[in-house]
């Protein structure tokens, strides 16, 4: 009789948690991390400099009038004019002028950038990246209680997601049985009507998160529990109020919800909730081939499915699960445990790829020599601090007391 008591005592706690808010009035302040500002930062302008190639590379000529691409430079995001964007990267691009009277500045890519150009096409036509992709576009969609986004909401993923620039031509229809297009019953700004993407089928066996995959499930009574506490990682400095941390401990074992489950029944305020929100920010970050992405493209997520401002509370309530950078004149939200300090885990094959991409932008040529740009930073940073020592050194020279 105690323990069925004990039982339904227990029960009601549960039940009851879910309905209670219990996150204590506390400021969750915000500590730089060096190590994933750095993970943002290598990547700086590495999404318009590959907007840029492709546009090039789908030129008939594949070296198109420096005056055509020009007037682009808003949807390219160039965050200078074109010509100076390119000259930044001679490693990636080449100006040249044809062989003929009154001939315009032309650009193409150099040998090397067609040559990673090149291996990344054969890549992205391999048919188990295709299928990864496609897989990975479909649980975007089943985080949703329709299985469906609008394109407007789809595109600010494409680039995170490794979608191919023309994914519409170029991927769907390869995969009938995932998706279709659909109308989405609203209209936009313009007055016209609103398409997106329709899963087809629920597909049971993609319904699992990332987290569940790797825990342990243990038999209670006949049922099946998963058991998950997430990973926090907070950096040197960062020290949490200790009711913060009691929190955080209590939150942490309350039950796991699948993020392809529809928990909109839960109070929108209880800790349960915020545990569900948590494991949907979390999981549609793991999608992500880089493991980050800007806040507004979450945000925006969010708004749309529902959530309002519990996307918005969730990411400041658990910066041991999230990391807010600003660096790269905009703010980036980092799945902190997919990084070992400023280096990526598990590296998609395509981020792979990207890093090559990375690491040809960041040559530049001094004196006609190639040499790394990050090499040179470093060298002017400790040539910088070696003249300040020297110059501190001769003012306490100059105050020190001359023997008689």
């Amino acid at each position: 009789m105690v323990r069925f008591t004990a039982t339904i005592t227990t029960a009601i706690h549960h039940r009851l948690r879910r309905h209670i808010r219990t996150f204590v009035n506390a400021r969750v302040k915000w500590v730089r991390d060096p190590y994933l500002d750095t993970a943002v930062e290598k990547e700086k302008n590495l999404k318009s400099l590959l907007s840029l190639k492709n546009l090039i590379i789908s030129h008939p000529s594949k070296a198109p009038h420096l005056r055509t691409i020009s007037p682009l430079k808003p949807q390219l995001n160039l965050p200078t004019t074109t010509l100076k964007f390119i000259q930044n990267y001679p490693f990636v691009f080449k100006t040249f002028r044809p062989p003929i009277p009154l001939s315009t500045l032309h650009v193409k890519l150099t040998p090397n950038a067609e040559s990673l150009h090149n291996d990344e096409t054969l890549f992205l036509n391999l048919s188990h990246y295709r299928k990864d992709l496609a897989q990975r576009l479909a649980k975007l969609l089943m985080l949703t209680r329709a299985n469906r986004l609008p394109f407007f909401v789809i595109n600010r993923f494409k680039f995170d997601l490794g979608l191919p620039h023309d994914y519409l031509l170029s991927l769907l229809s390869e995969f009938p049985e995932y998706f279709q297009i659909c109308q989405m019953g609203f209209k936009g700004a313009d007055g016209r009507e609103v398409f997106g993407l329709e899963l087809v089928k629920w597909r049971k066996d993609l319904a699992v998160s990332v987290v569940e995959k790797g825990v342990k499930r243990e038999d209670f009574g006949g049922g099946k529990r998963v058991h998950i506490r997430y990973s926090m990682n907070l950096p040197r400095g960062f020290d949490l109020q200790k009711k913060v941390k009691n929190w955080a401990e209590e939150w942490q074992n309350l039950p796991y919800i699948s993020p392809y489950e529809d928990a909109f029944h839960l109070a929108p305020n209880s800790d349960q909730a915020e545990k569900w929100t948590v494991g949907v920010i979390h999981e549609l970050l793991s999608l992500l081939i880089s493991k980050k992405t800007e806040r507004e493209n979450i945000y925006c997520l969010g708004d749309y499915l529902g959530f309002g401002i519990r996307f918005r509370k969730a990411l400041v309530h658990h910066p041991g699960i999230f990391y807010l950078s600003n660096k790269i004149r905009t703010h980036t939200i980092v799945l902190r445990e997919a990084f070992d300090k400023n280096i990526l885990v598990e590296k998609h094959p395509l981020m792979r790829m990207r890093y090559k991409y990375i690491s040809l932008m960041n040559k530049v040529l001094r004196r006609g020599i190639p040499i790394n740009a990050g090499a040179l930073r470093h060298r002017k940073r400790l040539a910088s601090l070696k003249a300040g020592n020297s110059k501190r050194m001769k003012q306490v020279k100059s105050i020190e007391p001359k023997e008689d």
